[in-house]
């Protein structure tokens, strides 16, 4: 099932994670959670910022700038056919 941890509500409806879930999970100030109500449990799900998942991810490809805007200008393109 996973660790379980007793958390208390503060002020204003806080609740404060573990650090080391925080630190083991990446999660940092100002990132984002979606909240499920499941009856009488609620879920808490981390939306992981896709900028960081990019910088921290092992890389295994290479482009360019000039390869990446071609392929933006193809697939905008594409889209433009196809919505008209």
């Amino acid at each position: 099932m996973g660790e379980r941890f007793v958390l208390r509500v503060g002020r204003k409806g806080a609740i404060y994670l573990p650090r080391r879930v925080m630190r083991d999970m990446g999660i940092g100030e100002g990132d984002l959670f979606v909240l499920r109500r499941e009856g009488n449990r609620l879920v808490l799900e981390f939306i992981p910022d896709p900028f960081m998942l990019a910088v921290r991810s092992r890389k295994w490809a290479w482009t360019s700038v000039e390869e990446f805007e071609r392929e933006s200008v193809v697939e905008q393109e594409e889209t433009v056919k196809g919505s008209g």
